[in-house]
């Protein structure tokens, strides 16, 4: 019987969630399934992946194919890596303590590399937190200026007030001359 690994489709419409399993070939998608091997969730950043590597490895070493999304996620998960490995020792070129020291090695360097991508994500999104904030600061700021003139606008209409009552003091003075003018 053919064995693939591949993805089995979960979740709602538009927010998938895979399943990584092991199934016979002639299978339906979302069909029967061998053995679960893992989860798959594309909706997080970084996505989450939950994989048994032994289980997925022992399948390998079985003849299972993966398809090519899911040799993707085994690669990034070490175990293809753990696989060649294992292959390695059968032949005799490595010993199990060292094919086991390159794993461990190899897990420690995606581990820095997968919190360095977190932390970078964590900084971009403080970083845009705080210029929304900043903008949203100036657009109050902005908001606050603006009524700020209507106050400062009476101050400038009782100027213009004292100006009609200097000009209304004006005209009676030009009415006493026209009066004067017209005796």
């Amino acid at each position: 019987m053919p064995v693939k690994i591949r993805l089995q489709r979960h979740g709602k419409k538009g927010k998938p969630y895979y399943w990584i399993v092991a199934a016979d070939a002639r299978s339906k998608r979302d069909g029967k399934y061998l053995e679960k091997l893992g989860a798959y969730n594309p909706n997080v950043n970084p996505a989450m992946i939950e994989l048994n590597v032994d289980g997925a490895v022992q399948w390998l070493q079985n003849g299972a194919q993966p398809t090519d999304t899911a040799r993707a996620i085994l690669s990034y998960k070490g175990a293809m890596l753990k696989n060649h490995l294992a292959g390695g020792v059968r032949k005799g070129a490595l010993t199990e303590e060292q094919a086991e020291e390159k794993f461990n090695a190899w897990l420690e360097e995606k581990g820095a590399k997968v919190q360095a991508k977190t932390d970078n994500l964590s900084e971009a999104d403080s970083k845009a937190k705080a210029e929304a904030l900043a903008a949203e600061k100036a657009v109050n700021e902005a908001r606050i200026a603006a009524a700020a003139p209507v106050e400062e606008a009476e101050p400038v209409a009782e100027v213009a007030e004292g100006d009609a009552e200097a000009t209304q003091e004006e005209a009676p003075a030009d009415d006493k001359k026209a009066s004067t003018e017209e005796e």
